[in-house]
């Protein structure tokens, strides 16, 4: 078993890429603890994703997502831990009978933490920063439907669109609402959320105030403090002698046997989103071809990969779509593990002998580790990898923006992200125009049933064209001292709401 460190498209391709009101508190988080909490305590929260800078727009990476997103800044909507879009900031939303303008009531009584009240002209801002030419939100070319933004007053925004858009609501809940009077928000912030920025160290943690002014719900602990670590083992090792309470994401299963079993430590198996792909450039040969796909994807052991790293955590997916997608459906045996079938796959698509490639690989775990057995498998059907180590930044350029590979190892941590697979231009360069068109008309649907019913198609279709080889879905272990409560447990986009924490005082 080996260890991940950090997360390209939590950080290099962010570089890129019925609702009911309520106040403070997680979605789905660990279960209450019984007896009382110290309302003033500082939970340290131990964690491998420092932010790059702290503007989501502007490539603060996974770490300012983790440590701001809701703590910090709030949206118009929440996703709670358990996938749910849920009212914040907006406390109403009315879409026209045509599905092009949508009008939005905002939360009376709101102000930032300088002290400025929230108006109409702050959202507004807000969202076009998004989808501005020089952002590098994830969530930019999804919100491009945007036309226009009105502020007939300071209490309701009007966003029209270019195109219905279903998703709209889910896609805001992305969009932090900062103050438009802030300056240099990569090492600053002015958000509307229960905590402040205190000071942040770089290279060594970053602590959360609780905002005094705060709007709803106060935050259950006076302070958080996230400290930052660069290895698995040190993190693990910090938990142990108290040092920090809680781990945002456990990456050393090895170290687990530490922490089950006894009274001092929970482990909670939540559920990830971040999927691990081979992705091919479909745009090349021999990878045009749907036969050999099928073929790489039937030579790989899956189940005897995920075992070797993970042991007995993590899923194995057959497609895009993670159980906590409203879409999803097993489809692991569309292209189950068969060498025969692979050595027939190739042949029938012209290959017999097999062929050569370069997979271009991430130079942080567990991609060396996956490329090398991904190497020796496909070496079982006459294929020949040669492994090229690259980092994330040649990895951004080179793969992302160029396109120029032919096959690589990456990450996707982001929920909902099937419908990538309906954009030709993306850097894997799949071209179904019968996915295309159901990802747009899934986006048009006037209800959520009738977008899942597309979306499934969409999702079986790309596991029939093994547009990619999705290895395998990540767990999502959170492990937390056993005096803690109210921590989130399932990390969707790589979230960490702190708010609700609460930690055992003497009587607890």
């Amino acid at each position: 078993m080996i260890s991940k460190t950090t997360s390209l498209l939590g950080a290099a391709l962010a570089l890129a890429l019925a609702l009911t009101a309520c106040g403070g508190g997680a979605g789905s988080a660990a279960p209450a603890a019984t007896g009382s909490y110290d309302p003033d305590a500082t939970i340290g929260i131990g964690s491998l994703y420092e932010p790059q800078n702290l503007d989501n727009t502007a490539g603060g990476g996974q770490g300012v997502t983790e440590a701001f997103n809701g703590n910090v800044y709030e949206g118009l909507f929440r996703l709670t831990d358990a996938g749910k879009v849920e009212n914040l900031l907006a406390t109403k939303s009315t879409a026209a009978p045509d599905g092009l303008t949508y009008t939005f009531r905002l939360r009376s009584g709101v102000k930032f933490h300088s002290g400025k009240p929230l108006t109409s002209a702050d959202v507004k801002y807000s969202i076009e920063r998004v989808v501005a030419g020089g952002s590098q939100s994830a969530r930019k070319s999804q919100l491009q439907v945007i036309k226009s933004i009105e502020t007939p007053d300071d209490s309701t925004v009007v966003v029209k669109l270019s195109d219905k858009s279903i998703s709209l609501v889910y896609n805001l809940s992305y969009v932090w609402i900062v103050d438009s009077q802030a300056k240099d928000l990569t090492t600053s912030e002015d958000g509307t959320g229960p905590y402040t920025l205190g000071t942040w160290k770089r290279g060594s943690s970053l602590t959360l105030e609780r905002f005094p002014g705060y709007w709803g719900t106060p935050a259950a602990n006076k302070q958080v403090v996230f400290h930052y670590f660069t290895d698995a083992t040190a993190l693990n090792n910090a938990l142990l002698t108290k040092a920090v309470d809680v781990v945002t994401s456990e990456q050393s299963p090895d170290a687990l046997a530490r922490f089950e079993g006894g009274k001092d430590y929970k482990v909670n198996n939540g559920q990830s989103t971040t999927k691990l792909l081979l992705a091919f450039n479909d745009r090349k040969a021999p990878f045009d071809k749907v036969g050999v796909r099928k073929a790489i994807t039937s030579a790989i052991d899956d189940r005897k990969l995920l075992s070797s790293i993970w042991g007995r955590y993590g899923t194995l997916i057959g497609s895009m779509v993670p159980p906590s997608d409203p879409w999803y459906e097993d489809l692991t045996k569309v292209n189950p593990y068969d060498p025969a079938l692979a050595k027939k796959e190739l042949a029938d698509a012209g290959y017999p002998n097999g062929f050569s490639f370069t997979l271009d690989t991430p130079n942080y775990d567990p991609h060396p580790t996956v490329a090398t057995f991904v190497k020796s498998e496909l070496a079982k059907v006459g294929i020949t990898v040669t492994i090229n180590v690259i980092t994330a930044d040649q990895w951004y350029t080179k793969v992302y923006k160029n396109h120029d590979f032919a096959a690589t190892l990456q990450e996707h941590v982001n929920d909902r992200d099937v419908v990538w697979y309906g954009d030709p231009d993306f850097y894997w360069g799949y071209d179904n125009p019968q996915v295309t068109d159901w990802v747009k008309q899934a986006e048009r649907s006037d209800t959520a049933d009738g977008q899942t019913a597309l979306l499934k198609k969409v999702n079986e279709q790309i596991a029939a064209d093994a547009a990619s080889d999705w290895l395998y879905l990540y767990p999502q272990i959170v492990v937390a001292s056993t005096s803690l409560s109210g921590y989130p447990v399932n990390g969707l986009n790589s979230q960490f709401y702190a708010y609700g924490i609460k930690k055992a005082g003497a009587g607890g």
